[in-house]
């Protein structure tokens, strides 16, 4: 799934492409909103939040999600779409340029006055202008049974993190990802890197993980093999609820997370 680094980076290529334009043409591909038409709007911006993008028009708000397989290409007008036309879900256009939204996960279109309500349920989001550690550190400690590696996946404690980064971020700060929120040594200091690494990948690309994929493979720290393990499925904590419930559930399929068994000592048993 695409995480927040890279939907900030869609962003900012769809505002090159979009922004201070007026749309010629808005095709949606999915039924509740076949008949919306934005001809004739002018784009005033994209925006990212987390995983979540926006393309912001005078009177409404395009809401997308890239879920597993979305992904949002631009194109010269009358130019070839390299992707199969069957698996565009939306398409904005403007005398010079045509942005196509392929598999996209979700497709909503919002007053601009209620654009908040899609992202009200998460956490601050790490590459945003209000990005708020202090918050942050809040939302992930309200649950300090948790593991690590769970709780930063969970988009409702703070914005923008996938598989790949989890990994990234619990192997720098040598925290298996197993370990019970409440144990990590320092939260606050976990949290600021999150920040630095998606900040680093999203203002210098091209970015190389240190963890994620490379099983059996040396760490680049010590030298001992890195292994990959899966981090079951949990149980949805009392009192944790959002937008859409069903997806903001914990409970998830099991992952692979990529960590150093030398660097990232696996947590003690029940004391």
């Amino acid at each position: 799934m695409p995480e927040g680094d890279t939907v900030f980076l869609t962003a900012a290529r769809l505002r090159l492409a979009l922004a201070g334009k007026t749309l010629i043409r808005s095709d949606f591909r999915v039924p509740r909103y076949a008949t919306v038409d934005l001809v004739g709007q002018r784009v005033e911006g994209v925006a990212s939040y987390g995983k979540h993008l926006f393309v912001r028009t005078e009177e409404v708000s395009v809401h997308t999600h890239l879920k597993m397989e979305g992904e949002w290409r631009t194109y010269c007008a009358g130019e070839r779409w390299t992707r199969p036309p069957v698996t565009a879900r939306l398409v904005l256009g403007t005398d010079d340029t045509e942005a196509v939204g392929f598999s996209l996960g979700t497709v909503e279109v919002l007053r601009r006055a209620d654009e908040h309500t899609a992202t009200d349920h998460l956490g601050p989001d790490l590459l945003g202008a209000n990005w708020d550690v202090t918050e942050a550190v809040r939302r992930l400690a309200r649950h300090p049974a948790q593991p690590i590696g769970l709780a930063l996946l969970d988009q409702r404690n703070l914005a923008g993190i996938g598989n790949i980064f989890r990994s990234e971020i619990c192997f720098l700060r040598r925290v298996h990802p197993a370990t019970p929120v409440g144990d990590v040594p320092d939260l606050l200091a976990l949290v600021h890197e999150a920040h630095r690494v998606l900040t680093k990948a999203a203002t210098e690309p091209p970015w190389r993980p240190l963890a994620y994929g490379r099983a059996r493979r040396p760490c680049q720290r010590c030298g001992t093999r890195m292994v990959v393990h899966l981090l079951g499925e949990t149980e949805p904590q009392p009192g944790r609820t959002g937008r859409n419930p069903q997806s903001d559930r914990i409970t998830q399929r099991e992952r692979g997370i990529y960590f150093c068994p030398r660097c990232q000592p696996e947590p003690a048993g029940p004391r």
